[in-house]
């Protein structure tokens, strides 16, 4: 079962977290959502649906690791003086 409480409520009665599978903690001013408390019970699947959904992005960004490497010649120098350094090589003086 699923509750949305506000934070006074979970405070003042915390039994509230073990009636339900899933509460939403959210600010009765401005209806946002603070939070999330999930049973204990789930625990288990919800942390191998988080390490999925990190793998998942750990993926995403592993297709563009090492694409930004630039050339030995232009090691140690700044992003202008590599602009630099390519006019001068593709133009001369």
């Amino acid at each position: 079962m699923t509750k949305k409480v506000g934070i006074r409520e979970v405070s003042r009665n915390f039994s509230i977290l073990d009636e339900y599978d899933y509460v939403e903690i959210e600010d009765k001013k401005t209806h946002e959502v603070k939070g999330m408390f999930i049973s204990s019970k789930y625990i288990e699947e919800f942390k191998d649906f988080l390490d999925q959904k990190k793998q998942e992005k750990l993926d995403r960004l592993k297709k563009f690791a090492g694409k930004g490497k630039t050339h030995n010649r232009f090691e140690g120098l700044s992003s202008a003086q590599i602009r630099e350094k390519i006019a001068m090589e593709k133009y001369g003086d």
